[in-house]
């Protein structure tokens, strides 16, 4: 690829609108009691995406038969409901097949235990990134942040 081509190339990519995943929803079947396998713990749109910069984003990896990341995924969409006009969201589901930008992420950040919440700023530094539940009002914190 010649250096004009890599150019417009880079540059049209940062002139198209990122996306992060839209309209998330709790998958309402899930036994918080158990590690059953009840199918993706979020749906939504645009879930293959990855992160961009220009806005903090919370990204959120599980598994679908781990009831830590049931519990996890409830605090996400109601993360989700209070910042996404703010906030981008990323949701990788290790139990699917992951899109390139999700590879990366899970390349980036995952430690191999699940869940695994990561919080970028807008410029895409690590603000929180651990494995394990973390409550609602521990993110808020760490996302209010990083809205600063």
């Amino acid at each position: 690829m010649s250096k004009w081509c890599l150019i417009l190339a880079v540059a049209i990519a940062m002139t198209l609108p990122s996306r992060a995943a839209d309209n998330l929803k709790l998958n309402e079947h899930l036994d918080y009691s158990s590690d059953s396998h009840d199918g993706p713990l979020i749906t939504g749109d645009h879930l293959e995406d990855g992160a961009a910069s220009g806005k903090p984003t919370y990204v959120i990896i599980y598994g679908e038969g781990c009831f830590n990341s049931k519990r996890q995924a409830r605090r996400t969409v109601e993360l989700y409901e209070k910042y996404k006009d703010r906030v981008q969201f990323v949701v990788v589901d290790m139990d699917k097949p992951r899109s390139a930008a999700q590879e990366d992420l899970v390349k980036r950040f995952y430690k191999g235990y699940i869940p695994h919440v990561t919080v970028l700023n807008r410029d895409g530094k690590i603000a929180y990134n651990a494995s394990g539940e973390v409550e609602e009002k521990e993110i808020s914190k760490v996302l209010d942040k990083t809205l600063k």
